[in-house]
């Protein structure tokens, strides 16, 4: 099949060519070279990141990317140029139509509308996450409009569905995990022999490391290594990291918890693998893509019940579900975790297979490709 991808404000090229490149940009660049390694043909049009390139990047035979004409990918200026994208991507279509096209956020998805609304070409449309603020009116609308919406998670699924998005025009397929990158069998980052616990996150109030510190100080072991947020040298003037600091302090538990910063992706493997248990406390959760990559990696993890953390996260199996917002029950969940070896094994194990069975980027490809064929083969047919 030819699969026109539209990732305006996300250009996946730089996560081809850089390891450290993270979030969207990412999980777009992996889902459409697994896709490409199928046997499909894709074109991704993305705004110019890098002012260098040519308009037109051929990455492999058969897999290229065309720049977009407009401003960088900043939202507030993206908005009122999505006219002209989609009379971009209408002309670009008008001779040669693909046989069907993939939006990811919003932006692109009411491009990709507005470019074939005279043209039989069905859209597919990931959100990578739902706003409930001012956005929502347009997401319920690109939802309504497109031919099939790819949910993330069952989670994402009924918030469609609340939103007003029909069921019927809801596929649900998982973002993946480089299950090659993310393993058990290879370096880690040192440690001292106390159990450790990992989190991982924006450094953000709705991340739950408050929790996590608070339960932290309810066990008599322990250290707990907080990933995220500005880089280390620029952590002192960050107010959520001086309130953290402060509540662990208070706890009690200051020497005990270790705030790293920002911490690479490439660096992440190693990093995930040196945990005993990864907590994964947040209040909501878009994507829980940590999760996977623990699991990936043989480790527990911990996780609030909410979001795709429930349903990435298999209780008592991968790890164990606790209520958000309760750092008693995430205390019990990390001493049970954290004091049983051959619990941990037992769900190192699965949590592997997990990984690899579900979320591999092989697998998830491979269920975007079907979705994808089975709403182009009517447009291929009627051409």
């Amino acid at each position: 099949m030819k699969i026109a991808v539209v990732s305006l404000t996300a250009n996946p090229l730089a996560a081809l060519r850089d390891p450290d490149v993270s979030g969207a940009r990412l999980r777009v660049g992996k889902l459409c070279e697994a896709v490409h390694r199928l046997g499909h043909e894709v074109t991704v049009y993305s705004l110019r990141t890098d002012w260098r390139l040519p308009d037109r990047v051929r990455v492999h035979p058969g897999f290229q990317f065309v720049h977009v004409p407009g401003p960088k990918n900043a939202l507030e200026e993206v908005v009122p140029h999505l006219g002209t994208f989609a009379r971009f991507l209408g002309a670009q279509w008008a001779g040669d139509p693909p046989d069907v096209v993939h939006a990811h956020h919003w932006t692109s998805g009411l491009a990709a509308v507005l470019a074939t609304r005279d043209q039989p070409i069905p859209v597919l449309q990931s959100f990578h996450g739902l706003t409930d603020g001012e956005h929502a009116g347009v997401v319920r609308l690109v939802g309504r409009a497109v031919t099939q919406v790819v949910a993330a998670s069952e989670h994402e699924l009924k918030a469609l569905i609340a939103l007003g998005v029909r069921r019927p025009s809801v596929v649900v397929v998982p973002w993946g995990v480089d299950i090659g990158e993310f393993a058990p069998a290879t370096i880690a980052a040192p440690r001292h022999g106390t159990p450790r616990i990992v989190s991982v996150g924006a450094l953000a109030p709705h991340d739950g490391f408050d929790d996590l510190i608070v339960a932290l100080s309810r066990l008599q072991w322990g250290e707990l290594v907080i990933a995220g947020g500005p880089a280390r040298r620029e952590l002192a003037g960050d107010p959520e990291y001086r309130r953290l600091r402060d509540l662990a302090a208070s706890c009690g538990v200051l020497g005990r918890v270790s705030f790293l910063g920002h911490v690479p992706h490439s660096r992440m493997p190693a990093l995930l693998r040196a945990a005993d248990v990864v907590a994964c406390a947040q209040h909501r959760s878009r994507c829980g893509s940590v999760s996977v990559e623990a699991m990936a990696c043989g480790v527990p993890v911990a996780a609030a019940n909410t979001g795709c953390l429930a349903d990435t996260v298999v209780h008592s199996v991968t790890g164990l579900h606790v209520p958000p917002r309760q750092p008693s029950a995430l205390a019990r969940a990390l001493r049970s975790l954290t004091g049983s070896g051959l619990r941990r094994q037992e769900m190192s194990f699965a949590g592997q297979d997990r990984a690899r069975t579900r979320y591999a980027w092989e697998r998830v490809a491979l269920e975007l490709a079907l979705a994808c064929q089975r709403v182009g083969m009517p447009a291929v047919l009627s051409r």
